[in-house]
This record gives structure tokens, sequence and C-alpha cells, in this order.
């Protein structure tokens, strides 16, 4: 008997509503984004995103559909990312589904956000069970932790400060390149030298801890005492004498050299971290998830690194590496089976990590 699920995420900024039948099987997977209306404030702001959600959910639901030929008669099940988030973004995808679960009489399955990322490589690959190494990377959110069976995870350890997204995204406005900061790098850093500029890597207490805030304030530093040495500009023409001169500049190439330098210390601290985790855990696969998991030097590096280990690395697809419903619905089936249900009084959880509250 197949089981259709139907996932809600709305934890950030993308409205996303996904069907899965099985656990593994993507019928559609819909995503609105208000990252358009985000874009001038350089960061995601609370308010917008929840109503952008009001805004976008239904239309969303009802091309999920459309995509996965379905009527809401056909759903099994209502998933719904509980956390972590922000607060007001997940109100309003856990109040849509309870509406859901409600009129339909169908049962309401929360699901961590965090854990779903991860389980997104199961869903890409069909031969991967746990146990394996988990590497989360985001724009809130960089962890290491081992995927049990039954859906328990081990964390392993997690970021102190900034996660990676948000090192990226505070980078690439420093340097001027626009919101969001990861792709916008990832491009740009083929156009630069990563061994250009030897940026620091930090020490964490916790072997598997990471910390990106050091990093962000070197590239800081950097830019500063780079623009500090530029030769002054002076007018040639008589006629621009009179009007103020524009500050000093970095060149496209030293922007290039910088995104590229920046991006290569950040990825070998996650590589380094993760292979690591591996070799003290003895496991030989690993599941990197979220948004920056998306990241093409992130994607080589591991490759680079992992092989001579005969280490197994899973990146999702584009599609599943970004927030998505397809990947809450997923999970939510295999929570579904183990019977991991909820009433409608649950609340959201912002705070929540792999099922834990931080």
């Amino acid at each position: 008997m197949v089981i259709r699920v139907l996932g809600i995420e709305t934890s950030c900024d993308e409205t996303a509503i996904g069907i899965v039948e099985d656990g593994r099987i993507v019928r559609s997977n819909t995503v609105a984004s208000s990252l358009t209306l985000h874009a001038p404030y350089g960061g995601v702001i609370p308010d917008i995103a929840a109503r952008a959600h009001v805004e976008a959910v239904w239309m969303v639901l009802a091309q999920a559909l459309t995509e996965a030929e379905q009527t809401l008669d056909s759903i099994d099940a209502i998933a719904v990312t509980q956390g972590p988030g922000l607060p007001g973004a997940l109100l309003i995808g856990m109040a849509f589904a309870k509406g859901l679960a409600l009129s339909l009489e169908r049962p309401l399955v929360p699901v961590d956000h965090l854990a779903a990322h991860l389980y997104a490589g199961e869903m890409t690959e069909a031969t991967l069970e746990p146990p394996y190494v988990g590497l989360v990377v985001s724009g809130g959110h960089t962890l290491l932790c081992i995927v049990h069976s039954d859906n328990r995870y081990e964390r392993l350890g997690d970021t102190k400060d900034d996660a990676v997204g948000e090192a990226f995204d505070k980078v690439a406005k420093l340097l001027g390149l626009g919101y969001p900061g990861g792709p916008i790098i990832d491009r740009l850093s083929v156009e630069g030298n990563p061994k250009s500029i030897s940026f620091p890597r930090a020490h964490t207490k916790g072997t598997f801890d990471f910390s990106f805030s050091g990093l962000k304030t070197a590239v800081y530093t950097y830019v500063t005492r780079t623009l500090k040495a530029a030769p002054p500009q002076r007018a040639t023409e008589s006629a621009n004498a009179s009007h103020p001169l524009p500050p000093p500049s970095l060149e496209p190439e030293q922007i290039a050299n910088i995104a590229a330098s920046f991006q290569e210390t950040a990825v070998e601290a996650l590589v380094t971290k993760t292979l690591r985790a591996c070799q003290r855990t003895g496991l030989r696969r690993i599941v990197v998830g979220g948004g920056v998991a998306s990241n093409r030097r992130l994607r080589s590096r591991f490759a680079e690194l992992a092989a001579p280990h005969k280490l197994d690395v899973v990146f999702p697809p584009p599609a599943l590496c970004v927030d998505n419903g397809a990947m809450i619905a997923g999970l939510a089936c295999s929570l579904l089976q183990q019977g991991l249900t909820a009433p409608l009084s649950i609340a959201t959880a912002p705070n929540q990590c792999l099922g834990v509250a931080a």
C-alpha cells in the first residue's frame, strides 16, 4: 500500500510544499521564495517572511497537487516543519498544516527541519541507510552528527558563532556582491586564486565544533587594510576637481581572490572535520545537507579528499538542498510508520535542533 504524505516547510523565506510517496518517491516539490523581498536588506526580515508565507501558501498547495496529479483526499498524512526556524514563519506553516489535518481527518506529523535536510540524502541514494555521518550546512546552522536508525541523532559538534551560510552572506555584503552571498561567492571564486590569501582557521575547544566569526573578521580586516593601502585617487580634469572623489574600491581581481580564498578556508574546515568524524566513528558514508551543500567547491573538495579513504559522500540535488517540502514529507513517512504523530495542540519549536530543544 502506497503511503502518500504532503509536507509543508515555512521555516525561513521559502514557502514550500512537497508530496512524497513511500518516503522516497517525489511526486511534487513546489517552492515559492520571498528572496527578492529580502535582498534590499541583505538578509531575511522575519515579518516580511511571515507575510509572504500567508500570501503564497494556498497557491503553492494548488501547484503541488497539480504537479503530483493528486487531490487532498488522496493524501494520507500532513507533515510540517516544527523547528528550528523563524517563530512567525513556523507559526504560519503549523497553522496551515493543522487546518488541513483537521479538515481532512488525517494524522499530523511534526518534522525537525535539520533532520529533514539529512534525510534528503536517503531520498537521493536508494542504498543509503543509517548509520552515517551527517553534515548540515545552511544559512542558520552548521553541525556534525551521527544519524542512527529509528530517526535518532547523536550530535558531534556545531558552530559556536556564525553558521557557514551566514558567513558567506556577510562576506558577500562586505564585498558589495549582493544577497544571498553563497551562490554569488561560489560563482565568483572560479575567477579567483584560492591560494592568494591565507586566512586563518579557527581552533575550537570541541574537536568537531565550527567557528566562522573569526574568518569573517579576518576578511574584514584584510579588506580594510587593502583599501587603506590603495594609492590616493586624483582628479585629472579641472571639471572633476570640484566634486568629491568616491572612496577607494577593490579591483575585480582582488574581489575574486578574496572570495576564492575565503571560500577555500571555509570549505576546508567543513571537509576536514567531517572526515575526522568518520575516522573517529569508523563510519564510511557521509550525507551533506542544507543550502550550502549546493556549493561546487564543497562538493569537489569532498570528492578529492574522501576518495583516497574510500568514503562515500552523498549530496542531494540542489532542489533537495534548499528548504523544500519534499524532504519534510519524506522524513515524515518514516516517522509516521513509527507512530510519531502529534495532536493539534502541538506548538512550534523555533530553537529545536535534531528533535531536542536548544
